[in-house]
Parts: structure tokens; sequence; C-alpha cells
């Protein structure tokens, strides 16, 4: 069944296509809200909240664009309303000074993404929301601006903050990583 063929028959409510539409996503759009969300719970009451958001919005699809994209907007949209009701974005707004660390070049090649996950699922809410959205799903800092309710200029300093403590994290835990010979599985990057 090709996309189109799957949406339209989501759209006439057959069960059997929602449940291949859900299969074909939910792994991805779990990572998308796993990102957002510290614990694997709410990512997933998220997910599932999201699904019953699309399922319910199909018919404001226009065909514009990605379908994968248009479901992972949702994603992130639930997973952001989930961290304001959880884990206020505003209290973890840091404004203190955070000194720069040099990482070495091969600091993140001796980690899997299951440790990068790990990384930076440790940050404070809004320097990894920030984070997320912009070098992950590739918003710009006006868009995360209004998504948040923050200024332009708070998003870049979240940002930079958030690169900042990652980069640290990273050189501690790239040395405590063993290194081996065998090929490891990289996180998926974005803009840094």
């Amino acid at each position: 069944m090709t996309e189109a063929e799957l949406i339209a028959a989501c759209r006439q409510g057959s069960v059997r296509a929602q449940k291949q539409l859900y299969e074909q996503f939910s792994g991805m759009m779990f990572g998308v809200c796993l990102r957002y969300l510290r614990h694997r719970e709410d990512a997933e009451e998220v997910m599932l909240g999201g699904f019953a958001k699309v399922f319910r919005a199909l018919d404001s699809y226009r065909h514009e664009g990605s379908f994968e994209g248009w479901i992972r907007r949702i994603m992130v949209n639930e997973a952001l309303g989930q961290l304001r009701r959880k884990e206020p974005l505003h209290l973890a707004i840091d404004d203190s000074h955070i000194e720069l660390a040099v990482t070495q070049p091969e600091a993140e090649s001796q980690l899997n993404a299951a440790d990068l996950l790990a990384i930076l699922a440790e940050l404070p809410a809004g320097y990894r929301t920030v984070f997320n959205l912009y070098a992950l799903e590739g918003f710009s800092h006006a868009e995360i601006a209004e998504m948040l309710g923050i200024s332009e200029g708070t998003s870049k300093s979240q940002l930079s903050k958030a690169r900042a403590m990652l980069q640290r994290r990273l050189a501690v835990a790239s040395l405590s990583a063993s290194p081996t010979s065998e090929p490891k599985e990289y996180y998926a990057t974005g803009r840094y």
C-alpha cells in the first residue's frame, strides 16, 4: 500500500490501515518523544497521545511536504506540551557562566547512540529542548522562541549552554568509554 493509499484508508477509519501506519512510524516517533522527555513512560504516553491526534487530524494533512515530517511536528508539539506540564522550561533556564570545554575529536566516536541519548537526557529541560529543536529538528531560533514563549536571545543562549554542557559530558564519558575494534552505532547528527 502506498503512503497516499494508507492515508486514505486511515481517513476512512480502517483499523488495519491505522495499525499499519502506527507500526510504520511508532519506533521513530518514540525516539523523537524520548529526546524531549526524561522518562520512557512519559515519552510513550506522549507518543500514544500524538498518534491519537494524528488520526483525528488526518483530514487536515494536505500532502505538502513529507508525511513523516507532519507526524514528527505533532509529536514534538505534544512533547513540548508534556514538558510544560511536568517540567516547566522557565525553571531550567540558567544564566550562570559556563566555561566551554575542549573535547577530543574522537570523543564522540567512542560512544554509541544509547550513550549519547543518555547524556542528552541529563541536560536540564530548557537546554535539552532548545538543543533538540535547533540541532535535531532544524527549527530556527525565531521559531523556537515562538514555540516556547521565550526570546530569540534566550534560545541562542540555551543552545550555547547546552552545547558547552554536552561537550563537557562527552569528554567525561569518552574517558570512561573503553576503546574497541568493533564499529559502533552513531547518533543521528543534525546542525551543531
